[in-house]
């Protein structure tokens, strides 16, 4: 089944061959941050419509100055790319120049951040779907479900296949998306875009609940909208995925993204300002511009079909650097070892599992609503772009490399600009959900630290540094028994085989059984005396644990092995007819000190009905 799904294994020397180009990263790295135009704007007006028409006229000039704030990060970026152009992006650049505390915490930022990008775009994909298709949306959260298993299936088949894969999505999004503006732009020239034609009592209902145009309203708009920003920092922390000259094609790869995105973002909210689009959970914005344009003709199906598939594999942006993102954390020793280890098709499949079981235990928990979710989302972002901005501050006033200056006004600006968003979204945003993720960030520092704290003591107690002379090990060697057979006998001879010092025990748990064991025991035994232990309560497990401390505690031996003589059986159904009392046993002893538990396999031949 794996093969099936995954493919055969690629063997270490195809990796080279297995980076991107220029068009292929950026379907693979810019997904997640062109599918933000889909909700960015919305989210804007999700926050305005409170202020009824009047509010709504913000719309525009808050996506102008998210537009601008876009390309200073994006030339921030573009400087970390350039100095660090083995990848890594925040975590490596804010712990080379900050220390380990900021750069774990940049590092747990981008984590919870592409947890979240994987669950909002899944969930902003079903939710296009369901504004053409109502009748689906009950269903929602099945299908986020299973737009996750999908595309974390084709990243386990290898980057540069899924890249070929999301390259088709990612570039019939950018085509219809275009197409629609140029559309509309079109059709508002010659005067035939007539705004969006609303129920009466929803004006009505609208004019009459609008609240007072405030500063702390539009904040709360521009931090809704600065949703838009998320996944800018996705290529530098996944530069070793181009191909050579990795760095130039990189800063390549995000100047177009930066392009079409601001471009894309700002059409999107000056037409929905124009057209008087209002969002409602039914419908997105997008679709009601879309709409207006092209009626319910194909071309509307067709903005709609590539709005929700830029939307569902947007989430391919952070099962591209969620799992690079961890193996660098893994390297340094503050995540498992797991994570650091590429899978049969040159990919970290441990993270890729990791992430897509947690975005589904997010989509589960808020049934995959967007709106829910997006409040979650920006915090991590820009307190990640806060901590890369002033590494590179430090690195430019350290290494003071040609032109540093201009990086130092460029990453001061970034850094200014960020820092301030970041406070604007973790104030605005708090209390609507804002606060799980700062709380999440410590915790999952303090996971960090508690992990590089085993690794470090692992370190020190097995190192050789001071070690003495290892002494000659006495060995007792214990063989549980509960008949005698051809596996049992074999387990005896390896027994003899290691140890001069071998005892067998049995259970008594049946008279007769025990009885014939001690009678056929001196010819079958193998020399090794037989100890035989009541058991009153029928248990195979507490009389033996009871008689190895025994031994333990009379300090007969330095080492006690346990022997275990297992049969296999030809076939995999003929397991379950048979006790797992060897398998319970290796379960108590695992955690017990100078105890070493060995199996002997005695494998049964495989026989047809008629032999």
């Amino acid at each position: 089944m794996k093969r099936w799904l995954v493919g055969s294994p690629l063997p270490s020397a195809q990796a080279s061959h297995e980076r991107l180009t220029k068009v292929v990263a950026l379907a693979v790295f810019s997904s997640d941050a062109l599918s933000s135009v889909a909700y960015a704007t919305q989210e804007i007006l999700y926050q305005l419509v409170h202020a009824g028409p009047a509010g709504m006229l913000w719309c525009l000039p808050i996506s102008l100055g998210i537009a601008v704030l876009f390309i200073i990060v994006t030339a921030s970026y573009q400087q970390t790319i350039r100095e660090y152009p083995s990848g890594g992006g925040a975590y490596i650049v804010a712990k080379d120049n900050l220390g380990a505390l900021p750069g774990l915490t940049a590092g747990a930022a981008l984590l919870i951040d592409y947890v979240l990008t994987v669950a909002v775009s899944a969930a902003a994909g079903v939710n296009a779907i369901t504004s053409a298709a109502p009748g689906l949306f009950p269903w929602r959260t099945s299908l986020c479900i299973l737009a996750v298993i999908s595309v974390s299936v084709m990243n386990l088949r290898g980057v540069r296949e899924s890249g070929r894969i999301f390259a088709v999505p990612t570039y019939l999004f950018i085509a219809s998306f275009a197409m629609m503006v140029i559309g509309a732009f079109s059709r508002l020239s010659m005067g035939t875009l007539q705004p969006i034609d609303h129920p009466p009592e929803f004006e009505a209902s609208l004019t009459a609940a609008a609240a007072p145009v405030t500063l702390w309203l539009l904040l709360r708009g521009f931090a809704a909208g600065c949703t838009a920003l998320t996944g800018v920092e996705a290529i530098s922390n996944g530069i070793q995925a181009f191909r050579p000259p990795e760095s130039r094609n990189a800063r390549i790869t995000l100047g177009w993204m930066a392009v079409i995105c601001a471009t894309f973002f700002v059409s999107a909210s000056f037409l929905a300002t124009r057209l008087g689009a209002y969002p409602h959970e039914t419908e997105t914005v997008i679709s009601q511009i879309a709409r207006a344009t092209f009626h319910s003709g194909p071309l509307y199906y067709l903005v709609q079909i590539a709005t929700a598939l830029i939307l569902l594999l947007a989430v391919n942006t952070a099962f591209a650097d969620f799992p690079r993102l961890s193996s660098f954390i893994a390297r340094d020793r503050y995540l498992p070892r797991q994570f650091a280890n590429q899978g049969d098709r040159l990919v970290f499949s441990n993270g890729i599992v990791f992430l897509s079981g947690s975005a589904i235990l997010l989509l589960v928990i808020f049934h995959g609503d967007t709106h829910a979710l997006l409040p979650l989302y920006a915090v991590g972002v820009f307190l990640s772009f806060t901590l890369s901005q002033l590494g590179m501050i430090r690195h430019h006033l350290k290494i003071r490399e040609p032109r540093w200056r201009l990086g130092l006004a460029i990453n001061l600006t970034g850094a200014v600009s960020t820092a301030i968003v970041l406070t604007i979204i973790a104030v605005t945003k708090f209390t609507h959900g804002a606060w799980v993720v700062i709380v999440l960030i410590p915790v999952f520092i303090f996971m960090f630290l508690r992990v590089h704290s085993h690794y470090i003591r692992l370190r020190d107690e097995l190192s050789l540094e001071g070690a003495s002379e290892p002494a000659p090990l006495r060995n007792t060697v214990i063989v549980p028994v509960s008949a005698i057979h051809r596996g049992v006998v074999a387990a005896l001879q390896y027994a003899n085989a290691i140890s001069d010092d071998v005892r067998a025990v049995m259970i008594n748990l049946d008279q007769e059984q025990t009885e014939r064991m001690r009678d056929k025991w001196p010819r079958h035994g193998c020399g090794v005396p037989l100890i035989i232990l009541d058991s009153p309560y029928r248990s195979v497990l507490r009389p033996l644990l009871a008689y190895i401390e025994s031994v333990d505690r009379r300090s007969e031996s330095d080492v006690i092995t346990v022997v275990l003589p297992e049969f296999v059986p030809a076939r995999w159904w003929e397991h379950l007819l048979h006790n797992q009392t060897a398998f319970v046993i290796k379960g108590a002893l695992l955690f017990r000190r100078n105890t070493i538990v060995t199996s002997v396999p005695y494998h049964l031949e495989k026989r047809t009905a008629s032999s």
